[in-house]
């Protein structure tokens, strides 16, 4: 009597999973885990080969039916797969499992939104990667700034921080501002990127109201967003109209229209007026077209530990 009793118990509970209502996660979530992935369907479909090891295959007949939430990510898609590690049951796999989504992909995080054609997710490591000429878009905090747009190959998010990294043909666009490099790394909350090309340089171009460009390249550019500010390191070279000025350092306020160039030394070029101007510490102010030597003793408006990310100050 017990083993038929033993046996009912079972099927029921076969036939339970097997219901699948579109109530059910699917998933057991762990406080303790904060990278552990929940898939709601309501309205849509789940399937299995095997409901013991999986994976589960999730479907749903609008765009952005499927929702799942990881930490501080919400990933919005029409189609998405479960899967747990080879001859795991996918029951004991939370912690392990990996997630695919297609057709339809949106990422959305605080002030962040983006776009792409697909996107996989890690358990393991906490990274979703958005593949295929993604698209992001972060609004400002201040609605008078400009939001700031983002076009890449592939775009990463961390879900232990609230930093994506960008790599492949990276275009930002902030404004009248438009940087491009091979990887961006930003940090969303301070609106703080940092540019770099691998071997290349990074490079921003700035277009006036007047239609006048300001272009500045170097090996490493970081920019605030809000504040219009940006930090440039490594061979940089300052180009507005007719003078050029080269440095080991540029800090650049554009609100401002004012540039300091530090270099050992710094040079400024004027091709216009055949006015060269060399220093520790260089002044260019953009909006009048003059370059002077500033007195080291009196200490910058810039403070370079504003353009480091979080991970690189000191506790």
């Amino acid at each position: 009597m017990k083993q038929v009793m033993t046996l009912v118990m079972v099927v029921l509970f076969v036939f339970a999973v097997a219901q699948d209502t579109p109530a059910d996660t699917s998933e057991e979530v762990s406080p303790e885990n904060k990278r552990i992935i929940t898939i709601t369907y309501d309205g849509g479909n789940r399937s299995s080969p095997d409901l013991r090891y999986g994976p589960y295959q999730y479907t749903h007949p609008m765009p952005e039916g499927l929702v799942a939430t990881v930490s501080n990510l919400t990933i919005f898609a029409q189609e998405a797969e479960l899967r747990a590690p080879e001859g795991v049951l996918i029951s004991e796999a939370v912690g392990e499992r990996e997630a695919s989504f297609i057709n339809s992909v949106r990422v959305s995080r605080g002030r962040l939104n983006a776009t792409g054609p697909g996107l996989t997710y890690s358990e393991v490591t906490g990274l979703g990667t958005l593949n295929g000429e993604a698209s992001i878009e972060i609004a400002p905090k201040d609605e008078d700034n400009d939001p700031v747009f983002i076009t890449t190959d592939m775009v990463e998010f961390d879900v232990d921080t609230d930093i994506s990294t960008s790599r492949g043909n990276v275009n930002l666009v902030n404004g009248s501002q438009t940087a491009t490099a091979e990887e961006l790394i930003f940090e969303e909350e301070r609106d703080l990127g940092k540019l770099t090309s691998g071997s290349e340089q990074a490079t921003i171009i700035k277009e006036d109201d007047n239609g006048d460009i300001l272009t500045i390249t170097a090996d490493e550019i970081r920019v605030l967003t809000e504040s219009k500010k940006l930090h440039a390191i490594g061979n940089v070279t300052v180009v507005d109209g007719a003078i050029t000025s080269t440095g080991d350092e540029v800090f650049f306020d554009d609100e401002a229209s004012r540039a300091e160039v530090l270099g050992n030394p710094a040079t400024s070029i004027d091709e216009a007026n055949d006015i060269e101007v060399s220093g520790a510490r260089l002044e260019q102010r953009t909006d009048l077209d003059i370059v002077r030597i500033l007195d080291d003793s009196v200490p910058s408006d810039f403070q370079a530990d504003t353009f480091k990310l979080s991970s690189e100050l000191t506790p």
